[in-house]
């Protein structure tokens, strides 16, 4: 799994490190949405979410996810996460997951600790969930000592950076519906599947019958905050209660609404994520066919994931900043964003070539 170790980090300063292809987070700050802060920064204005902007947002969310959403600025994608969670499920009940969920992995048990529910991780090879997979842990309902499985929760695009198809999403979110279960949308790099597979928000989420959606800016663009979209109008009811209990309600809110109204109005969105998943393909296209050197999954957003000499990708580390996926099979993951640039791609894989190089004598 990905490491956040902090001995990694260390091992870089600023006077010296490169652009590297750590995460889609590194990057900075659209012009945009720099300039929407500044003009939401010029006079008072009333305080949580009760400002223009932020009531405004709703109708915005809706034009892009239907009549029925009901939006919720946070502050952070863990808060997203585990606040759809929270409006779906209770401490008897559980979440079925992939293993590489960033739920499971990468939110130090923040919905057991704040939901007090299980989850329910299920292997996959490529990230994303199925019908058969998830009847695995189906079972149990009505039985008193057995956690009652309640919600299904997938990353579009997932964690290795693959991408469910629309009739993959419906297929899991008909199996969920017909056992009285919600069906939960990890959506922090929504943009990057949109462009990808050339679909809407709607088509994706409210028209494949998703529940509820954490939705992500920060990755591509934005400085901070995430959002919750409940798409089923029965989570709504109490929500505001339960986002201020969360810690996760904003009191200068009009600084995360005036992101995402440039994020939306301007397109941002869709040109930052375009660029991202291009300059993924311009990656993966310049190194596909280098020695000793695998790609592990498919190229579909603005991730790859290569599997590495050792010897190789850590050297590489020396110069350039990603983070090691499975250091017992020598997987790393290179991430792009929206100012990922050629220069970066080049400078990148001269360097990796000249170790491969190395390596082979």
């Amino acid at each position: 799994m990905l490491k956040w170790g902090i001995n990694i980090i260390n091992r870089y300063q600023t006077d010296f490190m490169k652009r590297g292809f750590g995460s889609d987070n590194h990057a900075g700050v659209s012009p945009e949405v720099l300039e929407a802060l500044a003009a939401a920064n010029l006079e008072h204005a009333l305080a949580y979410g009760e400002d223009e902007q932020s009531v405004a947002l709703t109708a915005l969310f809706k034009s892009h996810f239907g009549e029925k959403a009901e939006v919720f600025p946070v502050f952070n994608g863990t808060g997203a996460n585990t606040l759809c969670i929270d409006s779906m499920a209770r401490s008897h009940e559980a979440v079925i997951c992939a293993d590489t969920a960033h739920i499971n992995v990468d939110e130090c048990g923040s919905i057991q600790r704040v939901v007090g529910c299980r989850l329910l991780n299920v292997p996959t090879p490529d990230g994303k969930l199925t019908p058969e997979l998830i009847r695995t842990q189906m079972h149990g309902f009505g039985f008193q000592h057995h956690s009652q499985p309640k919600v299904i929760s997938i990353t579009q695009p997932t964690e290795l950076g693959t991408l469910y198809t629309l009739d993959e999403i419906k297929a899991i979110v008909d199996l969920a519906h017909s056992h009285q279960m919600y069906v939960h949308m990890d959506g922090a790099r929504l943009a990057n599947a949109a462009v990808a597979l050339q679909k809407n928000f709607y088509e994706m989420t409210t028209g494949s019958g998703i529940d509820a959606l954490s939705f992500g800016g920060t990755k591509n663009g934005l400085m901070m905050g995430e959002a919750v979209v409940l798409l089923n109008p029965a989570l709504s009811k109490n929500f505001l209660y339960r986002r201020k209990q969360a810690m996760q309600l904003c009191s200068k809110m009009r600084f995360l609404s005036a992101q995402f109204t440039a994020y939306f109005q301007q397109e941002l969105w869709r040109r930052n994520a375009e660029h991202a998943n291009r300059m993924a393909q311009q990656l993966y296209q310049t190194v596909k066919g280098l020695p000793h050197l695998k790609v592990m999954y498919p190229v579909q957003a603005n991730a790859v994931f290569v599997q590495l000499p050792r010897e190789v990708w850590k050297a590489l580390q020396e110069r350039y900043f990603f983070y090691e996926w499975d250091e017992s099979q020598d997987i790393v993951r290179w991430m792009c964003a929206f100012d990922t640039t050629m220069e970066d791609i080049r400078d990148f894989s001269d360097t990796l070539l000249t170790l491969l190089n190395q390596y082979q004598k």
